[in-house]
């Protein structure tokens, strides 16, 4: 009797904890709001969370984030993304884009790290930079995350987009 217990306790020993998902979510569709406005609206195709609330969207993750006036002021699109509980930090992979509405910008990069309480944006990996005229490049870049203010750490350079000649525009 006593070796068959020992048998078991050194099997239940030897046991590994689960650390996968705990919730498993299909077509998240989730708005955040702050006194009655609506500020982010999450779109994946599958969210996985985990028991110390970390969360991760292996097929993608779409953001909305919202102005005052309850308009759209711009969206970030990545092919992966996890969030950090504890740091409060999602971490963008793959084809990383933002597209900032009001300045008419956008940010293309392959990693990308927001934190929400901050509403920072920022990463150490190459960053091309379209608005209207330009394409600035380099490696790492801070920014607000509605995009009203950036800078591009290590610049590659500028390149000026000249404008269509048209009979308006000789």
């Amino acid at each position: 009797m006593a070796l068959a217990c020992q048998d078991k306790e050194d099997k239940l020993a030897k046991f590994e904890p689960y650390n996968g998902p705990v919730i498993e979510i299909e077509n998240v569709n989730s708005l955040y709001s702050d006194s009655a406005r609506v500020k982010l609206r999450i779109l994946a195709d599958r969210q996985l969370e985990f028991e110390n609330g970390d969360r991760e969207f292996p097929d993608g993750i779409f953001l909305e984030f919202f102005n005052e006036a309850g308009e759209i002021n711009n969206t970030l699109r990545a092919n992966y993304c996890y969030y950090d509980k504890k740091e409060d930090l999602y971490k963008a992979v793959g084809d990383v884009e933002i597209i900032a509405y009001e300045n008419k910008q956008k940010l293309n990069t392959e990693e990308l790290f927001w934190r929400p309480r901050d509403e920072k944006v920022f990463t150490e990996k190459f960053v091309r930079v379209e608005s209207e005229g330009e394409i600035l490049m380099g490696d790492g870049l801070e920014a607000k995350q509605d995009f009203s203010d950036y800078t591009v750490k290590n610049s590659r350079g500028t390149i000026t987009l000249d404008q269509e000649v048209s009979p308006q525009n000789p």
